[in-house]
């Protein structure tokens, strides 16, 4: 049987913390299977789901914890590894000026119609031409059956109007069966 550990890293940024991480799973036998990686203000954030043999799970989870001598602040979460994937998919994006409260507001929309965060991934960058900040959004949507995106997509766009801002909102994958 196995178990999936997702691991949450937070620590000055430097080279070889990347190794560090995975040489301590692959010594405990454990897959990498996904992960998120970036830099923010100089320092590495990221979240890594690795699978490993649910007896060898202590083990790694114990390995994993002398990564703080890498100046690592780690949490380690175990998940079942066969947890399944939601059915339907949407994804949505919106580029406009940037001001504080653009993920909230449409985050409270997404949270309002039962729609999960799966992925986002934001952006501020200076626009091309006049150099004003612009803040860029990109996310994937778990979308539970029995959900009309004809309402959601109706909020968004009022709420895009309001807020000034391009917005895309489309489903992107069906139901099986």
């Amino acid at each position: 049987m196995k178990t999936s550990l997702i691991l949450t890293l937070v620590g000055p940024d430097r080279p070889g913390l990347v190794s560090a991480v995975s040489a301590c799973a692959g010594a405990h036998g454990a897959n990498w299977m996904e992960s998120r990686l970036t830099r923010l203000a100089g320092q590495f954030a990221g979240v890594v789901r690795l699978e490993v043999d649910a007896a060898a799970a202590d083990a790694l989870e114990r390995g994993l914890s002398g990564l703080v001598a890498e100046g690592l602040k780690l949490a380690v979460v175990r998940a079942d590894a066969g947890a399944a994937a939601q059915a339907r998919l949407a994804r949505l994006e919106l580029v406009g000026h940037d001001r504080p409260g653009i993920v909230r507001d449409i985050s409270a929309v997404l949270a309002r119609h039962g729609l999960s965060i799966d992925a986002l991934e934001t952006a501020c960058e200076s626009a091309s031409m006049s150099g004003e900040p612009l803040f860029r959004a990109r996310a994937e949507l778990a979308v539970p059956a029995g959900v009309g995106l004809a309402a959601v997509r109706n909020d968004l766009e009022a709420l895009a109007n309001e807020l000034m801002v391009d917005l895309d909102f489309e489903e992107v994958s069906e139901p099986a069966g």
